[in-house]
């Protein structure tokens, strides 16, 4: 007979379950938790998996409990309740220890959170220290490997051991010249349009974050580039466009005009991971605040 593998089940697996049981609804708990759709569905694979019950059934738009989810309201909502006093009143003092942490990332992210974050802290009095790497389309093994302790990316990964949440949301523009041109006003202008891009090491392009258009009808880039900040110089003085979020119109990409894509696509949104292990360390837990605090002044 199979038993039940209790230790499958972490806080963050029962706080997801909590919110589904609560927004009777999978993208109703991700917008909730801030975490993708898919990182709720991996979740409750596993829940579903390791309990060897269904949980919730689909009934018109949304989710209802089995008898077996309805029973465990009250034994997670303890456990997580006990989980909580555990980690209540660690001491951590942010002045009294240095707080060294690798961030993978790109450019917007870092310009436009970190030498914000790291004014105020150093100002208080932290001693924190940060290095970056690039994070292009980021993969699970930074963090596992412990090469790096924290993402910010579009492009969160997704694991059991891996936590995430939506830190702001931004529409995609047109970046260009206004001295030149003006932006591409249909799909079809758009996609006969001379585009620059940003190609990450691994191979991917920075355009996996359009989601829901066809991006074969769209030319190849003539110009592709390492990084965002590479931009500018080459889209100033010419025909030249490239898209990108209008969160870049306060970082790397400030010294270009932008338009809104004259064409439906979802927005893109940025979230910070950041490995199991890392949860509950204090110093993580309150640079992520400090993270959080300062995106939601630039949420567009």
């Amino acid at each position: 007979m199979n038993k039940t593998d209790f230790t499958e089940l972490d806080g963050r697996v029962l706080r997801t379950f909590l919110t589904i049981l609560e927004e009777s609804s999978v993208s109703k708990a991700a917008d909730r938790l801030g975490v993708t759709q898919s990182a709720i569905s991996h979740t409750l694979g596993k829940l579903r998996q390791v309990l060897g019950d269904p949980l919730f059934v689909r009934s018109g738009q949304g989710l209802t409990p089995t008898e077996r989810a309805l029973s465990l309201k009250e034994p997670v909502q303890s456990v997580l309740d006990g989980m909580r006093a555990l980690t209540e009143e660690r001491p951590f003092d942010p002045l009294a220890e240095e707080i060294d942490i690798r961030i993978a990332t790109n450019d917007m992210p870092r310009e436009l959170i970190f030498p914000e974050l790291l004014r105020a802290t150093r100002s208080d009095g932290a001693r924190l220290r940060l290095e970056f790497i690039l994070s292009g389309v980021p993969d699970l093994d930074l963090l596992r490997s412990d090469r790096c302790q924290l993402m910010l990316t579009p492009l969160p990964p997704d694991g059991p051991d891996i936590f995430q949440k939506r830190l702001l949301t931004s529409p995609l523009m047109v970046y260009f010249d206004g001295t030149q041109h003006t932006p591409p006003d249909s799909w079809q202008a758009y996609c006969q349009s001379d585009h620059v891009e940003v190609r990450f090491p691994d191979g991917r392009n920075a355009r996996a974050v359009m989601r829901g258009v066809d991006q074969s009808q769209i030319r190849p880039a003539i110009v592709t580039l390492p990084h965002f900040n590479a931009i500018p110089p080459f889209v100033k003085g010419s025909s030249l466009i490239s898209t990108d979020t209008a969160l870049m119109k306060n970082g790397p990409l400030a010294a270009l005009d932008c338009a809104p894509l004259p064409f439906e696509c979802e927005p893109v949104s940025v979230y910070m991971v950041w490995h199991q292990r890392s949860i509950n360390d204090p110093a993580h837990r309150w640079l992520r605040t400090k993270i959080e605090a300062i995106a939601a002044t630039l949420q567009t």
